[in-house]
């Protein structure tokens, strides 16, 4: 059914006649883009399935490169693989098995229950800093949920909320997934590398002339990140108050599981070494080197040294998924602007809006953004879909490129908090069975427009002070 919507739709858009100021190789191109979006959404096939189909679709009707020969259409389908931006994000995938693999992500996630657990409030920032520690290096938030998820089961379960047992759910455990998922997601936006929506943002940006590097991006996002993390637990605190309050136990059990997972071992070690070196030299920035070289460099220590492995990387389906599907809505986002299609829209749309002031044409188009994540179940498609769009109208309108880059960056993945089904990690944390759907979807809603208000409060204080607003 999905793959029939797809191709009526595709068909339909085709056949419009073009609009007017735009080349007919532009139109064409949004009508694969569109279908291979409707695709995404509604999951007519897997998405590098769809990422390829685009990709030979782009190339067999020659709408990336209307004056080329069959050459150079191929080349210009396949060209989002050289793209620097999107080998750092699969590079740092690959590195993040070692993280995991090791065991070291675990370690951390218990670290930081005994150091912070001995309140509720405290052991979801614990297992909150164990999550932002490692996402410079680890961008899926999905993966990090891997170590952390099972730290927050244990912990539930040692003070009597079972899954299985509806009554005890308040004691503690619907208070710790609520607020694990939503401080993995708030976490994420704080760093480039935290999430792939962030460097897909990044290299979409960079497109219509707005350059956001590793550094960059922490400058401008940290501030308002940061208070994010810290509001997350207050305000689910205050919406889904624990029975449980106090919880001194928790830092022995995470002594016990400390001494389970026995001395750091060579390989955590040289992976936290790595990771180290990697997140100084990214803070340094591209004026000593690249990040994607960075992150090669981290990958080939790791591989030399045996804390990562061949054959750990070839089953890191994740990367291989992101390296197909990146690689074709970047060559799609990018071809549609240099045929004139973002700019064309944007001028269009930011028409509809001419007259508002900075901060009120901000607002809204950012608030319109985040409603729309009610309709995405991933932060990348969402990405993939939307950002352009909003960012062409964003600069029609003049509104500051970098601090609308990174809002625009953030919110898939922020928004991520508002549905059961809104990020990667949802599924995993409300399917625990600790959270009705209906608290969670108005505990995401407040946590949304907290969100929203912090970033459109605190947000351009910053970048005042920072000088990029």
């Amino acid at each position: 059914m999905a793959l029939a919507v797809c191709l009526v739709v595709g068909l339909i858009t085709w056949f419009i006649p073009t609009p007017s100021g735009l080349e007919p190789a532009a139109w064409h191109l949004f009508a694969i883009f569109l279908v291979t979006i409707v695709g995404i959404i509604g999951k007519a096939a897997p998405m590098g399935a769809l990422s390829v189909i685009a990709m030979a679709l782009c190339a067999a009707t020659g709408v990336v490169a209307p004056d080329g020969d069959a050459g150079d259409r191929i080349s210009q389908a396949l060209s989002g693989f050289s793209n620097s931006t999107i080998w750092l994000i699969v590079s740092a995938f690959f590195a993040a098995r070692a993280v995991i693999a090791s065991g070291l992500g675990e370690r951390l996630a218990y670290l930081f229950v005994k150091v912070f657990g001995r309140s509720t409030i405290g052991l979801a920032y614990g297992l909150g800093l164990a999550d932002l520690l490692t996402s410079p290096a680890i961008p899926s938030n999905t993966a990090r949920s891997g170590y952390v998820y099972p730290v927050m089961m244990s912990v539930a379960r040692a003070f009597g909320s079972e899954p299985g047992r509806p009554e005890t759910h308040r004691r503690l455990g619907s208070y710790l997934a609520l607020t694990t998922y939503n401080l993995n997601l708030a976490v994420s936006v704080i760093f480039f590398t935290g999430a792939a929506p962030n460097a897909m943002a990044s290299r979409l940006a960079a497109v219509a002339g707005v350059q956001v590097s590793w550094p960059g991006w922490l400058m401008a996002s940290v501030v308002p990140g940061l208070i994010g993390v810290i509001a997350v637990p207050l305000v689910i605190y205050r919406l889904n108050r624990p029975e449980i309050r106090r919880t001194p136990d928790a830092s022995a059990m995470a002594s016990r599981e400390l001494r389970r997972l026995g001395p750091v071992t060579a390989h955590e070690w040289t992976t936290l070494a790595v990771f180290v070196c990697m997140i100084v030299l990214w803070v340094i920035g591209d004026s000593f080197m690249s990040a994607t070289t960075v992150a090669l460099l981290g990958l080939g220590a790791l591989l030399l040294t045996g804390a990562l492995t061949w054959e750990q990387m070839k089953a890191e389906k994740s990367a291989w998924d992101t390296l197909t599907w990146f690689a074709a809505l970047v060559m799609m986002g990018t071809a549609l602007n240099d045929l004139g299609f973002i700019g064309w829209l944007g001028e269009h749309v930011g028409g509809m809006m001419g007259g508002l002031g900075t901060i009120t044409a901000f607002a809204a188009l950012t608030g319109v953004y985040a409603l729309t994540h009610y309709l995405f179940a991933s932060g990348t498609a969402h990405t993939a879909s939307m950002f352009s769009v909003f960012l062409g109208v964003g600069l029609a309108l003049g509104l500051p490129g970098v601090p609308l880059t990174v809002l625009l960056g953030a919110i898939p993945t922020l928004m991520g908090c508002l549905t059961h089904y809104g990020n990667g990690p949802a599924p995993l944390y409300f399917g625990s069975g600790y959270v009705e759907l209906g608290a969670w979807w108005r505990t995401g809603l407040v946590l949304g427009v907290v969100h929203m208000a912090i970033w459109l409060v605190a947000g351009p204080i910053w970048w005042n002070v920072i000088g990029v607003w």
